[in-house]
C-alpha cells in the first residue's frame, strides 16, 4: 500500500477504484456471453485462434516436456494482453457499434508502445519461470523422459517427486496470482484512456487490493474455465475465451471509474 501512496504523491493521477460484490464475477460473465451473441463472429474467430495455436504449440512441444508445461502455465500470464481484440470489440460494442475481426486488430496501433512494453514485461517474466523450470527438472533428472505423457506420469503419478511438484505449482501460483494482480485491468486500461503502462499496473494492483474477495473469486472462474478448455484438447477455448475476454472488459468498466 505505501508503493501505491508513493506511486499517487509523485503526482501519477490514478483513476478511481470502486468497491464491489462478491458475486459481480457471474454478472461479468453473463455479459460476456452477451457480448459474444452480439460480435458472434469475430469473437469465435479469436477463440479459434486460442485453440488452434495452442494445439500447434503442444504438438510441438511434446518431446520436450519442461517447454510445454512452462507454455501451459506461461498462457495464464499473457492471455490478458493476447485478448486485447475482444477488450475492442467489447468497447466498441458498448458505444453501439458493429465492426469485423479485422477492425479490432487496430487496436494494437492505439497506445501501441505501452501495449508492446507491457508484453515485454510478460514476456521478462516468463522467461524467467521458464530457466527456474529448467534448472528445477534438471536437478531432478525430470527432462530425460522422451514424451510429456511420460514425464507427467513421472512427476505426477508415480509419486516420486510430489514434494518437487507441490513446491513448483506453488511457486507457479504465487508468480501467476503476482502477475493476475498487476494485469487485471492494465490492458482494457490502456486500450480505453491510453494509460501509460505504470499507471494501469498500479490501478491493477489498487483494485485488486480494494476487491480482494470478488476478484479471486474471478481469477479461480479463470483459471476452472480455461482449464476445461484445455481438457478439450483446447478446442473448448473457441467459446470460453471469447466469453472470458468480453468478461474481463466488464470487470475493467466496473471495478474502474
Amino acid at each position: 500500500m505505501n508503493l501505491l501512496s508513493d506511486f499517487h504523491a509523485q503526482g501519477v493521477p490514478l483513476p478511481h477504484i470502486r468497491r464491489i460484490a462478491a458475486d459481480r464475477p457471474l454478472h461479468w460473465l453473463r455479459a460476456g456471453w452477451q457480448d459474444v451473441k452480439a460480435n458472434p463472429l469475430p469473437s469465435l474467430a479469436y477463440g479459434l485462434l486460442f485453440a488452434l495455436g495452442g494445439d500447434l504449440i503442444i504438438l510441438a512441444l511434446l518431446q520436450s516436456p519442461h517447454l510445454l508445461s512452462v507454455s501451459i502455465s506461461g498462457f495464464f500470464l499473457v492471455a490478458p494482453l493476447l485478448a486485447a481484440g475482444l477488450y475492442e470489440l467489447s468497447r466498441r460494442t458498448e458505444a453501439g457499434e458493429k465492426i469485423l475481426f479485422i477492425d479490432s486488430l487496430k487496436c494494437f496501433r492505439r497506445n501501441g508502445q505501452s501495449l508492446a512494453f507491457f508484453g515485454l514485461i510478460l514476456a521478462l517474466i516468463m522467461l524467467m519461470w521458464e530457466r527456474f523450470s529448467a534448472v528445477a527438472f534438471a536437478l531432478i533428472d525430470a527432462t530425460s523422459a522422451p514424451m510429456a505423457s511420460a514425464y507427467l506420469n513421472e512427476i505426477l503419478f508415480d509419486g516420486q517427486h510430489l514434494a518437487f511438484a507441490a513446491t513448483w505449482f506453488l511457486l507457479g501460483g504465487v508468480l501467476a496470482l503476482f502477475v493476475y494482480a498487476l494485469s487485471v485491468v492494465a490492458v482494457p486500461l490502456m486500450l480505453d484512456r491510453d494509460a501509460d503502462v505504470a499507471t494501469a499496473m498500479m490501478t491493477s494492483l489498487r483494485a485488486f487490493v480494494r476487491n480482494a474477495g470478488p476478484l479471486l473469486l474471478w481469477a479461480a472462474i479463470l483459471v476452472g474455465l480455461t482449464l476445461l478448455g484445455f481438457a478439450t484438447l483446447l478446442f473448448g477455448l473457441v467459446l470460453i475465451m471469447p466469453i472470458l475476454g468480453h468478461a474481463s472488459w466488464h470487470a475493467y468498466r466496473e471495478l474502474v471509474e
